[in-house]
């Protein structure tokens, strides 16, 4: 059984420095028929259980803090008994969307994850969130960028925590390196590729 990504697509708000937006965001499930992992829990349990369709999850993988990207993640952790794993870089901001619960293990820099006969690398990319993290998949030829890259440039940097110049040099460092043809699954939109993004940095 080949490991696969599935995507659904959640709506709901996103919140900081006392501003609300309403946003859609991507859920990526990788695996294989019987396991797999979940890359954020933003809004919607039960459309994030219809993408897992039935696998054991291993680990909800959070590429970073913002309350669109962990809203239902212990929700998530109590209907599926996964864990939760998430930059340690990132507390101050998971605090301001869960300041009485913590997540169950960090990712860090380097690390690798296993699932349905894949590898996913953790790759730490500050700049739109401290502890922001990409996922590398090289077996499937993507990587899961959350909001660090996105299908026109790097993501956002106008707010608390955040800091162009910082995502800008991870960016270059960690996603630029990756094979051109590597397909970019998105926090928000639609996919790219490392390529189309590169000259989109400055």
């Amino acid at each position: 059984m080949a490991a696969r990504v599935d995507r659904a697509v959640t709506s709901g708000t996103f919140s900081l420095d006392g501003e609300t937006f309403d946003v859609d965001n991507n859920v990526w499930v990788i695996g294989d028929d019987t396991e797999c992992v979940v890359v954020d829990a933003p809004h919607d349990v039960d459309a994030i259980l219809a993408a897992v369709d039935g696998r054991r999850v291993k680990g909800i993988l959070c590429t970073h803090a913002h309350d669109d990207h962990v809203r239902v993640a212990p929700a998530l952790r109590e209907a599926t008994g996964a864990p939760i794993l998430l930059h340690p870089d990132d507390r101050p901001v998971w605090e301001l969307t869960h300041p009485d619960l913590l997540w169950d293990a960090d990712l860090s820099d380097g690390q690798e994850l296993e699932v349905g006969g894949t590898t996913l690398h953790v790759l730490h990319t500050p700049g739109h969130a401290p502890g922001a993290v990409c996922f590398h998949a090289p077996d499937l030829g993507c990587v899961f960028s959350g909001d660090t890259l996105f299908n026109g440039g790097p993501g956002a940097t106008g707010r608390s925590f955040s800091d162009r110049p910082t995502i800008v040099g991870s960016i270059k460092a960690k996603l630029m390196p990756l094979p051109p043809e590597t397909v970019v699954h998105t926090g928000h939109g639609d996919d790219t590729t490392i390529g189309a993004e590169a000259g989109n940095l400055d």
